[in-house]
């Protein structure tokens, strides 16, 4: 049994503008870790792009738990309180591990200035570690959480709006950060080779971690109401479980759909931290130029998601299906783009690539959240958004990691960073074609989109108890 609706009243746009301020926060975090630090790693320290894609890529492996924190707020509560305790104890988690990444960091920049980047004491290490880790465990806590209170502030038909300004709110975050992190970590002539200082590393983590802690505190603040009981039972959350997952799978519908999810989640962000570090070995782009990259595509996927939500709903072209067909091309084309770019050393491609990106990202994203919601039937919205996040979040998890391995293992049989990064762009590509073919698969399935899930729910789930 899952808990109802805690908060029936509908959900205003001004609230919805409010609740959105949070992925302001997540977006920026985001560019902090897997482009600003990536970069400093990567380029200008020379660290390996498979060890820092890993770091970079945990939050996405410990997923699972974020699983079981958003059940179990479906059916406890914490000091009066389901979501919220979660929500807040994960933010303050990643709060402190900016903080503490800050300080390794730093460290590390003043080690490579002095000569001593091959002496480096073990405890950095372990700094480095046990921040991502606490860092990770805590965007887990708070992720699906998160999730689950928009369900349960908004109505049902406001839930599309709900997450659409949500995700563009994340992007906003993106180009938000991009143009933060350039203007805190300045290029400075003073600073050497590496082009900044160790000190001005320590002022962007901490000054961010600040910023963003009062972000995440401001949009959550009285968002859900104190309440001293649950109003479900976990006596069957294990024989739920297990129906909810036969369920995906002995739907065709869905069974495609979920090929769809893992494959178009994976290879879009296989470029994930190889984009900035392609742009500084290939090019020779500063870290103040390549630090602007989010901001390029993440402004494009704003305007681009900004024109899809005015339109979807006023003209029938705009259905989740289409948006994601045409989000998927656009990908293809930018991954094409960059592959250009990469094997044929043309620099000119770098920005119609980002271009690319950011209009392809924006409506992407918006279709598949939507088809995301259509296939989270009726009284079990909760269990399937949090199994299609848990999809999609591995997903990620493996193309960012991916990615850096990839590049890695080229560089190392190749020698030549044009092959190396051109190989991702290029798999990326050949990724992505084929999720575009089992989203068709979809389409097929269902060719009048009249196919109701909660029908489907009800005929697979009457089987699974004969």
């Amino acid at each position: 049994m899952l808990v109802k609706q805690s908060r029936n009243a509908d959900l205003s746009k001004g609230r919805n503008l409010k609740l959105a301020l949070f992925h302001l926060g997540s977006g920026m975090v985001d560019v902090l870790a897997t482009g600003v630090w990536n970069r400093i790693m990567v380029a200008d320290l020379g660290f390996s792009a498979a060890f820092v894609g890993l770091l970079t890529g945990l939050r996405y492996f410990l997923a699972p738990l974020g699983v079981l924190a958003g059940r179990y707020s479906d059916t406890h509560t914490v000091g009066g309180y389901r979501r919220l305790i979660w929500i807040w104890l994960g933010r303050a988690m990643m709060a402190v591990s900016t903080v503490t990444l800050g300080f390794a960091t730093a460290e590390l920049v003043s080690r490579a200035q002095a000569g001593a980047a091959d002496a480096i004491p073990w405890v950095i290490w372990l700094a480095l570690v046990m921040s991502f880790l606490l860092f990770s465990l805590g965007s887990a806590l708070s992720g699906t959480t998160f999730l689950a209170l928009i369900h349960d502030r908004a109505a049902e038909h406001q839930r599309g709006r709900a997450v659409g300004l949500v995700w563009t709110f994340l992007l906003l975050g993106f180009a938000a950060g991009g143009v933060f992190f350039s203007i805190m970590l300045p290029h400075s002539a003073d600073a050497g080779a590496i082009g900044f200082t160790a000190q001005s590393v320590l002022n962007l983590f901490v000054v961010t971690a600040g910023v963003l802690s009062l972000i995440w505190f401001l949009s959550l603040l009285g968002e859900e109401r104190r309440n001293s009981s649950a109003s479900a039972s976990a006596s069957n959350e294990g024989l739920s479980l297990r129906r909810d997952l036969a369920l995906v799978w002995r739907s065709r519908r869905m069974r495609f759909f979920l090929y769809y999810l893992t494959l178009s989640m994976l290879f879009a962000f296989l470029q994930d931290t190889v984009l900035e570090p392609f742009a500084g070995q290939l090019f020779d782009m500063g870290a103040h130029v390549t630090n602007r990259f989010s901001a390029y595509w993440g402004g494009m996927a704003i305007i681009a998601s900004f024109v899809v939500l005015y339109f979807a709903g006023r003209h029938p072209l705009f259905t989740n299906g289409n948006l994601s067909r045409g989000g998927i091309i656009i990908l293809l084309l930018a991954y094409a783009v960059f592959a250009l770019s990469s094997l044929g050393e043309a620099r000119q491609l770098v920005t119609p690539g980002l271009v690319l990106l950011g209009v392809g990202l924006g409506i992407w994203n918006i279709g598949t959240l939507g088809l995301m919601m259509e296939l989270s039937p009726n009284g079990r919205a909760g269990t399937f958004l949090g199994f299609w996040t848990l999809c999609v979040t591995l997903a990620r998890g493996a193309g960012v990691a991916g990615g850096g391995m990839m590049r890695d293992l080229v560089l190392i049989l190749s020698g030549q960073h044009a092959i190396a990064y051109g190989s991702v762009f290029c798999c990326g590509f050949v990724g992505l074609l084929v999720a575009f073919l089992a989203l068709r698969q979809i389409r097929q399935t269902d060719p009048g989109a009249s196919l109701r899930t909660d029908a489907e729910v009800a005929t697979v789930l009457s089987h699974s108890m004969e």
